[in-house]
């Protein structure tokens, strides 16, 4: 029996509000990267939702701009 230690290399994704992808707090651009998707595209709904949500979104978004930490320089 040996003893060796399985370490697999994972990177983990870490949600953040982008510095340099942003309109205005960067929640989008942050979780666009994090999602793997275009920041465009996740703007484009969240407007969508806004609209379709009766301005349910908003809070959700001021939420989520409080919440997520801003990444690192």
């Amino acid at each position: 029996m040996t003893n060796s230690v399985y370490t697999p290399e994972t990177t983990t994704k870490k949600l953040r509000r982008s510095k340099t992808d942003k309109m205005l707090t960067g929640v989008c651009g942050g979780w666009a990267t994090y999602l793997g998707i275009d920041a465009n595209v996740l703007r484009i709904g969240l407007v969508a939702a806004v609209f379709l949500s009766v301005g349910i979104a908003i809070p959700i978004y001021v939420a989520a701009a409080i919440l997520t930490p801003e990444e690192d320089s």
